[in-house]
């Protein structure tokens, strides 16, 4: 066995280079890579429009005027719902207000961290507090949202001139390589949109059968705006792990703070506790994980990184990165150990074992 630090070296040196640009130039990539897996689950739409007929430019841009009709169309279809519930956040400020107050003074009453501590001082404090964060609150709400309309603008800009340019750039990434492996460029480019098509369409499907479950348990248990709610947790489940956690959280607190019965919210909890579990162990694997083929460590790995990098959009990012670098990892001999280690296939001796373990612990549960 030989180690070579000198290849050791340029490979530590590419992958902080690679991050440093990642990290320095996120204003642009963030847009370029959403327009990328963008454009690829709306290539399939432009083709069939050019197939009919119509112009390259026109069929790219009705394709995307359908995707903003859709979005549209949901977020119409929850404008109302919105406006509700935005009219009842001033009752629940008081009565987080007071719950926390209650909870702070029994604490103290039992530590005594405090001498003389005072329920309504402690609110009066709380409501002067909140008063002087909100022009803070403001001004940040208003510079994220100018932040996020600019990425969405630059994203569809991207994506309307990647999917114009499409024969182009193709044509340019297989001029990379050499004449004889050009073919294989090609398949391996084709291999890429397809798993960036099957993940955006699996998690458009997973969204929607996870938005009516949720939306219909909550209507279910009795909560106002179930659909804003159901649906809301459905979105939040693009990002792995966290995601799914916060959107049952934001529910179960609206039940807390709305409902004067405790079993309202454990209701939420156990509903959207049986939700993740049916999810994880069954809709994810067949309807998105088919498509990605990552293990569960890199699945993590990609999360935390993803996150550290580019933040909320790196979580969400970062998952089908990780397939396509499996994708082009395949295509070269020096790279096929990286594709083994974020691959989730197993072996087929390894399939046939686990497959006689299953059934001997099958027939052990029988003649238990």
């Amino acid at each position: 066995m030989n180690l070579s630090f000198s290849k050791l070296f340029f490979i530590l040196a590419f992958i902080f280079g690679l991050f440093a640009v990642m990290i320095i130039g996120r204003s642009v990539l963030i847009p370029l890579s959403m327009a990328l897996l963008v454009s690829f689950i709306l290539f399939p739409v432009v083709q069939k429009l050019e197939a009919w007929g119509v112009n390259r430019l026109f069929a790219a841009f009705l394709s995307l005027l359908m995707l903003f009709l859709i979005l549209g169309g949901f977020l119409t279809l929850f404008s109302t719902q919105v406006m509700n519930f935005s009219d009842q956040i001033a009752g629940f400020t008081e009565k987080i207000m007071d719950t926390l107050s209650e909870v702070i003074v029994y604490v103290n009453g039992n530590v005594n961290f405090i001498e003389d501590l005072n329920r309504e001082e402690l609110i009066e404090e709380g409501k002067s507090w909140l008063q002087s964060s909100s022009g803070t609150l403001l001004q940040s709400t208003f510079s994220t949202t100018a932040t996020l309309f600019t990425g969405i603008f630059t994203t569809v800009i991207f994506t309307f001139l990647i999917l114009i340019y499409r024969d182009g750039l193709t044509k340019a990434f297989v001029s990379f390589g050499e004449e004889e492996n050009q073919d294989r460029i090609f398949r391996m480019l084709q291999k890429i949109q397809r798993v960036g098509k099957q993940y955006l369409s699996g998690m458009f499907i997973l969204i929607l059968i996870l938005g009516f479950a949720n939306s219909i348990g909550l209507l279910l248990i009795g909560i106002d705006n179930p659909f804003l709610f159901g649906f809301l947790a459905a979105l939040l489940s693009i990002v792995p792990f966290v995601g799914t956690t916060i959107g049952a959280v934001i529910p179960a607190l609206y039940a807390f703070m709305s409902s004067d019965s405790l079993w309202v919210p454990v209701a939420v909890v156990i509903w959207f506790w049986a939700i993740q579990v049916i999810e994880s162990n069954f809709l994810n694997p067949k309807i998105v994980g088919s498509s990605l083929n990552v293990n569960a460590l890199v699945a993590i790995m990609s999360l935390l990184v993803g996150a550290a990098v580019w933040g909320v959009a790196g979580m969400i990012l970062f998952m089908p990165f990780a397939s396509i670098l499996k994708v082009i990892c395949e295509e070269f001999e020096q790279l096929k150990p990286i594709a083994m280690l974020i691959s989730n296939d197993i072996s087929g001796d390894e399939k046939k074992a686990a497959k006689t373990s299953m059934w001997i612990e099958k027939v052990k549960g029988w003649f238990k």
